[in-house]
């Protein structure tokens, strides 16, 4: 689009909650249904009667090439066949309280603040409202559906508005007319001129109107309006921008409009429903340990699968640009980038669909081949699209061992590199047509031939925020690491039933007894996979002291002999002279060439063991080390 691609103009409040309820205006069906409280709704209120501003709404027109599905403001007509001229992006809470509270002429189901459903009609208290000492919002009243407020477990009335008059004798008035003032004057004056008191209340009542229903009825609302040639795009980004109050809106939700409106439901495919269990669902259920109920592929969003089929989608149209003669800069790119999800048709998804479930599924596989059991201990989660797209390309060539010896180099190669952490889109479309194509003997990926792992980096390693700490604790396992205690290995069954974790192998306490920092104990080097048992039998003393207590034994831990207990050391690349030594700067330096070696085995390559430090300072430490600088520095 060039140029200004949108029109800011006022409009009257009661018009726009007018076309709300003609059908006008409507959401697009990818918005969320109207959830706003009582409170929210009274401050709402309270604003719009002091004619105070209560911000912009924006509306897409019709018409256009975005073809969303769209659906009623909540509580309008369902009924109607108008043919909506604008769709409502941002202001859909706002519009939608008002328009049930004002217009609609029914009770409002909302909230409490103690988040208890309840019915509410709505009103101005007259006095209070004309009252400089008292806060607006305090004049806007919520009472139950029989129009009567009770307190005292119900048995004492303290107000009744259940009839018009009651209304009027208690200066309340209703907010489903705040848009028909005439009407409800007349019926006011009437009825005061009946019992006499209209002389009396006529002035605050003219003054009520002049000072309160006037702001309602003269209020203007700024209205962005987005032209019909908007795009898709510009309409996920900008509703990013102004969806400040709520979850924000992802590709996902657009695409289920757009799909919406060729007459396929698409939520329904991801969440399922009452009688059929959505995709979502069967991957977080899909190859999940015995006892647990989610196994590895519990994140996986919806837009994550929307972005592996893309791959697949777009792939087909550069092969075809292809085929008839397009080369170079003329070939469509092979993405999975938003602008390729708002762009994937429907017949797209159909036709790859199932494959990519079952690319999903064999990533769970994979991942736990590899000893990554839980979500907390993955990686990278945004490397399992690759990962499941490649795995759903190829098929059950996966399975042969050529292949996947492959897989893993790769899969490593992008844990170690650290080529998964941000800005993926580029990567994860590059892997894609790379691996494939390696595994038929072609060029090697550049994920693994561009890859180098500094063996500096296993020092600042201290932390799961990073994805190569996570990788060697998952290797240690993968090459037969075993507990201490029971001389298990880590399968499955080992890894939840003994709750393993990684822990320190010279114990953080002993490391403070002993003067050193944090930066030195907490580092990779000095942690390995452990059960919780084990932990609570090494914590805190020093090596010789806990492995005298594991070769002595317990009544509740038989004794084990100093030769097998070397022997599991060593299955952690672990010194045992080293250790019964007490020796933890020695063990250190030892130890961190043991792991180098097991990462140069795993990414199928030397690391980089020279002297030219890397381009900035080591920020690997948690919130409280972080903030703790921070005050000292400022100290």
């Amino acid at each position: 689009m060039a140029g200004s691609a949108f029109e800011t103009n006022p409009h009257s409040l009661q018009k726009l909650l007018e076309q709300c309820k003609s059908g006008e205006l409507q959401l697009p069906d990818f918005q969320r249904s109207w959830v706003w409280d009582e409170d929210r709704i009274k401050s709402l209120i309270a604003s719009l009667s002091r004619a105070f501003p209560v911000g912009a709404i924006m509306t897409l027109k019709t018409g256009g090439d975005v073809n969303f599905k769209p659906r009623t403001v909540e509580g309008a007509p369902t009924g109607a066949s108008t043919t909506p001229q604008a769709l409502l992006l941002d202001g859909q809470q706002r519009l939608t309280s008002l328009y049930q509270v004002t217009l609609r002429g029914q009770v409002v189901e909302t909230v409490t603040p103690k988040n208890k459903r309840v019915k509410r009609w709505f009103y101005i208290d007259i006095l209070k409202a004309l009252d400089p000492e008292c806060s607006r919002e305090d004049a806007i009243v919520g009472v139950p559906e029989d129009r009567i407020l009770r307190e005292n477990f119900n048995k004492d009335v303290v107000l009744d508005l259940s009839t018009r008059e009651n209304e009027f004798d208690a200066l309340m008035y209703p907010l489903s007319m705040v848009f028909d003032w005439n009407t409800w004057q007349m019926q006011f004056i009437s009825h005061t001129q009946t019992d006499g008191t209209f002389a009396e209340h006529w002035p605050t009542i003219s003054r009520f109107h002049d000072e309160v229903i006037q702001n309602f009825a003269s209020y203007q609302v700024p209205v962005i309006a987005l032209g019909k040639d908007t795009s898709k795009e510009a309409v996920c980004l900008v509703f990013e921008k102004v969806n400040t109050g709520g979850k924000p809106l992802d590709a996902f939700e657009l695409v289920t409009a757009m799909y919406a409106a060729e007459g396929h439901e698409l939520r329904k495919d991801w969440y399922g429903d009452t009688a059929t269990k959505g995709r979502h669902r069967r991957l977080v259920e899909a190859v999940r340990p015995p006892g647990q109920d989610t196994g590895i592929l519990a994140q996986v969003g919806n837009t994550d699968f929307l972005q592996a089929l893309s791959l697949f989608h777009t792939r087909d149209r550069r092969r075809e640009a292809a085929a008839a003669g397009k080369q170079g800069k003329e070939l469509p790119a092979v993405t999975g980038n938003r602008q390729a999800l708002l762009n994937l048709p429907l017949a797209a998804y159909k036709k790859y669909e199932t494959q990519v479930e079952h690319g999903f599924v064999r990533a769970a596989k994979f991942l736990n081949m590899l000893h990554i059991y839980r979500v907390f201990d993955l990686p990278y989660q945004s490397q399992i699209v690759p990962l499941a797209a490649i795995l759903a390309d190829i098929g059950e060539a996966w399975e042969f061992e050529a292949n996947r010896q492959k897989l893993v180099q790769w899969y490593w190669n992008g844990v170690f590199g650290e080529l998964y952490g941000s800005a993926v889109d580029t990567r994860i479309a590059r892997d894609f047509m790379e691996v494939p194509s390696w595994l038929k003997d072609g060029p090697v990926p550049s994920t693994v031939s561009e890859t180098i792992f500094r063996a500096d980096r296993l020092k600042t390693m201290r932390m799961r925020l990073s994805a190569a700490y996570k990788g060697v604790n998952s290797l240690l396992m993968k090459e037969g690491a075993e507990d201490f205690r029971s001389g298990q290995k880590f399968d499955h069954s080992v890894f939840f039933g003994e709750a393993v974790d990684i822990h320190h192998i010279f114990p953080k306490q002993w490391c403070i007894n002993n003067g050193y920092k944090p930066d030195v104990y907490d580092a990779i080097i000095n942690k390995t996979p452990l059960s919780y048992r084990t932990n609570r039998i090494i914590g805190g003393i020093a090596p010789t002291s806990y492995l005298k207590k594991l070769e002595t034994g317990t009544p509740d831990t038989p004794a084990i002999g100093p030769t097998r207990l070397d022997a599991i050391l060593s299955t952690h690349l672990i010194d045992p002279t080293l250790l019964r030594a007490d020796a933890f700067e020695m063990f250190l330096v030892d130890r961190q060439k043991r792991l180098l070696l097991l990462i140069e085995q795993a990414m199928g390559k030397k690391a980089y063991a020279g002297d030219v430090a890397e381009e900035g300072e080591d920020d690997e430490q948690d919130e409280d080390g972080v903030e703790a600088e921070k005050t000292m520095a400022a100290a």
